[in-house]
Parts: C-alpha cells; sequence; structure tokens
C-alpha cells in the first residue's frame, strides 16, 4: 500500500497548479483563491484553470461538423430543409452543453443565419463535456443598443421597463410588443440531463 496523503502533498499540488496556470496564463492570470475554502476546493479550482488554459481553440461550428452534422447555407435550403436543419442543430448543441436562450423574436431563418454566420463561428475552449458544465448563447447577449432594444421591446417585464426608464430617463423606451414567435420553450434547457428529442408541432 502506497503511504497516506498527507497535507504537505495537497499544498504542493495546489502550489504547482497555480504555477502552472499562471505560466499559461501569462500577465493575465491574476485571479487568486482567498484562504476561506478547503484545500480540496482550491485544488479543483486551479486545476480547471490550467486545464481551461491548456485547452485547444475551436468553434461551435466546427464542433457540429465533428459530430457529423452538416452546415449548409442559409440560402440554399428552402423553408421546411431549414427549420429541420435548425432543429437539428439546436439539438446537437444541446448534447454538447451548449444550450441557446432569447430566439422567440427570431424566425427560423433569421435565428439559422445568425447562427450560421456569426455564433457558431466565436472560438471556444475545447473541454469535455460535462453534466455540470453549460454554454450559452444568448441572442439578446452583446448588449448593443439593438440588443437592449429588441430585450425591452420583447422580453422585458414591466418592473424591468420601469427600472431601465429610471436609469436610463433620456433613452427611448420602445412600446412592448408580443414576441411573434414561439421557440424558446421548446429549446433545451441545461436542467434537462439530455435535450428533448421532439420538435415543434
Amino acid at each position: 500500500m502506497g503511504k497516506p496523503e498527507t497535507d504537505d502533498d495537497q499544498d504542493k499540488r495546489i502550489e504547482r497548479l497555480k504555477r502552472r496556470a499562471e505560466e499559461l496564463g501569462g500577465d493575465q492570470m491574476k485571479a487568486r483563491v482567498l484562504g476561506i475554502c478547503p484545500p480540496e476546493t482550491e485544488e479543483t479550482f486551479w486545476k480547471q484553470v490550467a486545464e481551461f488554459e491548456e485547452a485547444p481553440w475551436t468553434t461551435h461550428f466546427h464542433q457540429l461538423e465533428s459530430a457529423g452534422v452538416s452546415l449548409p447555407a442559409p440560402d440554399s435550403l428552402n423553408n421546411q430543409e431549414l427549420t429541420e436543419k435548425l432543429w437539428e442543430v439546436i439539438h446537437t448543441l444541446a448534447l454538447l452543453r451548449v444550450f441557446i436562450e432569447q430566439t422567440d423574436h427570431l424566425s427560423d431563418r433569421e435565428l439559422y443565419n445568425h447562427l450560421w454566420t456569426d455564433c457558431l463561428l466565436e472560438e471556444t475552449k475545447v473541454l469535455a463535456p460535462a453534466a455540470s458544465s453549460a454554454w450559452h448563447i444568448q441572442m439578446l447577449g452583446a448588449c448593443s443598443g439593438e440588443d437592449n432594444r429588441l430585450y425591452l421591446k420583447y422580453y422585458a417585464d414591466d418592473d424591468s421597463r420601469r427600472h431601465w426608464q429610471e436609469d436610463f430617463p433620456n433613452d427611448p423606451l420602445p412600446e412592448h410588443e408580443d414576441l411573434p414567435y414561439d421557440r424558446d420553450r421548446l429549446l433545451p434547457k441545461r436542467d434537462y440531463g439530455s435535450p428533448a428529442s421532439r420538435e415543434p408541432n
């Protein structure tokens, strides 16, 4: 039998992980764990930091193609084909622990086009999927002026709209409109465990 692990062994591992993470992150690696968490938590944290820094870059577009999903240009698909392709993309992304949100202001074609030309091409790290992990793609996540306008127009409740008006009294507040599409409630979500296989009626 091997020797039982001591606190010194764990402290040494944590210090090695810290140095490894700092070397990988260069000057940008400034994170420090305050001495308020147990050593097991600190070790797990630094291990995850190091794994993230070491992981290669990819895109969700490439991950989908590697998973066997073809991604034809939007203009090459008729409406039925595009809707079927969109849901194939959505469900395969969920298997990769990638979840899409805030889509009900977009038609199927608009959403697929936005994913194909923008969101799926953003670089991300290659990390092993885990049940506790998730990457969220929010269609209004850029917080641009147009994103804010669409959020206030379609998604914000009365309290959020009122607070926005109080915080930004000089910004015009768009009239509320009902969302033109009903897709978000059907989208796979992180707490599903495995993505739903059904498609919308």
